[in-house]
């Protein structure tokens, strides 16, 4: 099995066998490190990694030659510069990722319109109606990565099967710059011996729980007794597992893909014991997530907020609006309400709104009475003067004046969830 410093890499030959396949996840390499030494060449076969260059931020990607020290996604940067001392630390630049992003998913679309993508750096494609144009799967998966390398210039690697699952657990054991084949005919030989951690969507409690048991290998989690599979996933994920580790898969790639939900979140510079600085930033969040739905045309149904303690320590918190809202204040007043009930026994680190159950806006129908009318028109100017004079032109007087700078994010975050 591959892991994430690209050890153990599996790729397929070039005369490998494609017969009963048409489900391609392609997936980039370190993408936002690929985009850096792509703009700076001086940085290639360098450790690079992408994040502020203070011990407070996290790493947002990292090259393979910083994860070959154990560099990580999403590892606190102190700890990362402990483990790669020569890393060289470069600032995220989201919008170059976000153009390089829309580079390669143009290169997706020019080979079939059935495109579902993932996150900024990786996507599902169904190529089983391009065979007569580009020919077999296989192929199409060489000139898809010959393409990306060559008007990109960047490097990706990609999955073939007959499923999504199947073709998902391919890309990630040839990464980086490579492909894997799975035949269909070949499936369950390729899955029996792979860990239970390999399986998309067992994360790691679960994973634990399945292996206390016993149950290490997908061959393990085949040939375990439904009931048995159901005391530790429950009847849905002892169902779900069982079919993922026969090869069972009937998600088809879904062009359209609506966002189940929004959210924004920021570290702080200095670990925050001050509850009226932790509802400002909460307000600011909720005006950032607010001003996302009203541009996606969602409203929310449930609000949660994310809480880390200067230990590391999370927790999260969820409530139900009383009405779907894309009001920042509306937001706001749920995320504070559930701060309150929050036990704030140590200095917090990092805070976070999400906005969850997305609907479209309006779908509800039109009320006789709307309480939020007032906030709405304020709202509706905000966004007007923000796409006009840019973000920071406009902002609520509560932000104005502040010398306790503490709310300020200590590293830029990413504009998704990615690499």
């Amino acid at each position: 099995m591959g892991r994430a410093d690209g050890s153990g890499r599996i790729v397929s030959p070039d005369d490998a066998d494609d017969s009963g396949t048409g489900i391609l996840h392609v997936d980039m390499d370190a993408f936002y490190a690929s985009v850096e030494v792509l703009d700076d060449p001086s940085l290639r076969g360098k450790p690079v990694v992408i994040g502020a260059p203070d011990g407070r931020s996290v790493v947002s990607s990292a090259s393979y030659e910083a994860r070959r020290f154990g560099v990580r996604s999403a590892m606190p940067m102190g700890q990362a510069l402990r483990l790669c001392p020569q890393a060289v630390v470069v600032l995220p630049h989201f919008d170059r990722y976000q153009a390089v992003s829309a580079q390669v998913m143009d290169v997706f679309r020019s080979f079939t319109p059935l495109v579902e993508p993932l996150s900024i750096d990786e996507a599902f494609l169904d190529v089983r109606g391009a065979r007569r144009l580009w020919g077999s799967p296989g192929r199409i998966a060489r000139l898809i990565r010959e393409r990306i390398a060559a008007e990109v210039g960047i490097t990706a690697s990609v999955g073939v099967a007959a499923t999504k699952h199947v073709a998902k657990m391919a890309s990630t054991m040839s990464k980086p710059d490579g492909l894997l084949i799975v035949p269909a005919d070949r499936t369950q030989e390729f899955l029996d011996p792979k860990p239970v951690r390999a399986i998309w969507g067992v994360g790691p409690k679960a994973a634990e729980a399945l292996e206390s048991r016993a149950i290490r290998t997908i061959k393990d989690v085949r040939t375990t007794p439904p009931h048995v599979l159901e005391r530790i996933v429950g009847h849905a994920g002892a169902e779900r597992l069982a079919q993922l580790a026969r090869g069972i898969d009937v998600r088809e790639v879904e062009t359209s893909r609506t966002e189940k939900s929004i959210g924004h979140e920021e570290t702080f510079e200095t670990d925050v014991a001050d509850v009226e600085l932790l509802r400002a930033e909460l307000l600011r969040l909720s005006d950032r997530v607010a001003a996302r739905l009203r541009r996606a045309g969602f409203e929310a149904a449930g609000v949660a907020i994310k809480v880390r303690f200067s230990d590391f320590s999370t927790i999260t918190r969820s409530a139900t609006l009383p009405e779907p809202s894309a009001v920042g204040q509306r937001i706001a007043d749920a995320s504070r309400d559930l701060l309150a009930n929050v036990d704030l026994r140590l200095p917090v680190r990092l805070i976070g709104v999400r906005a969850e159950r997305l609907r479209p806006a309006g779908a509800g129908g039109v009320a006789l009475w709307d309480d939020d009318a007032d906030w709405k028109r304020i709202e509706g100017t905000l966004d007007d003067a923000l796409a006009r004079f840019g973000r920071g032109a406009v902002t609520r007087a509560t932000f104005l004046g502040r010398e306790d700078r503490r709310h300020l994010p200590s590293h830029p975050r990413p504009p998704a969830d990615s690499d």
